[in-house]
């Protein structure tokens, strides 16, 4: 008896795997930076405004799909002279790079709900490896493509690495950032 070909393909490739994409939940998730300053203090700057997606399949943790955009031209900061230096030339320069990106391919989970991603921050047309530290709220392994997925995840970064050198002497150059998200199916 002769199979049709059709019918071998999933033998000979393995079933597929399901994917789920999630959207951003732009009203319920924020990044922020913080800095040291002064050596004695911090600084903290917050985005609220972000869009990105991000693809799961439970059945293969090591891949994700993960894409962030945060609009730096609507960052807040804790007073107006330290709001008008980041949005500046010094720092973000947001009138030639409005936007700072995270692009993320490869996962390696580190715990039921933790994991590490490995991509690319771009910032001010700059593009360097990161990971971020990731927590999910729920298991990763469980998602279904209906619920909304929520993830805390941090990564540091160097400054002076995307050209943001400026005061140097009282701004440190190591940067905490923070990510809170929620996706939603879509």
């Amino acid at each position: 008896m002769c199979l049709p070909l059709a019918a071998l393909a999933p033998l000979l490739l393995g079933a597929a795997q399901p994917s789920y994409r999630y959207q951003i939940d732009t009203t319920r998730s924020m990044v922020s930076a913080q800095v040291g300053f002064m050596g004695i203090a911090s600084k903290t700057a917050r985005f609220p405004q972000m869009n990105g997606r991000i693809a799961l399949s439970p059945e293969q943790l090591d891949t994700i799909g993960l894409d962030v955009e945060i609009d730096a031209r609507r960052l807040t900061a804790g007073d107006q002279v330290t709001l008008n230096r980041l949005r500046g030339k010094d720092f973000f320069d947001v009138e030639r790079y409005p936007t700072v990106r995270f692009a993320g391919q490869r996962m390696q989970m580190t715990g039921p709900t933790t994991a590490t991603v490995a991509g690319e921050v771009t910032a001010r047309g700059v593009t360097r490896p990161a990971v971020l530290a990731v927590t999910f709220r729920d298991p990763p392994a469980r998602v279904t493509g209906r619920d909304p997925v929520e993830l805390s995840a941090r990564t540091v970064i160097d400054r002076r690495e995307f050209g943001m050198t400026a005061y140097s002497a009282i701004v440190g150059k190591k940067v905490t950032i923070t990510i809170q998200a929620r996706m939603t199916p879509g």
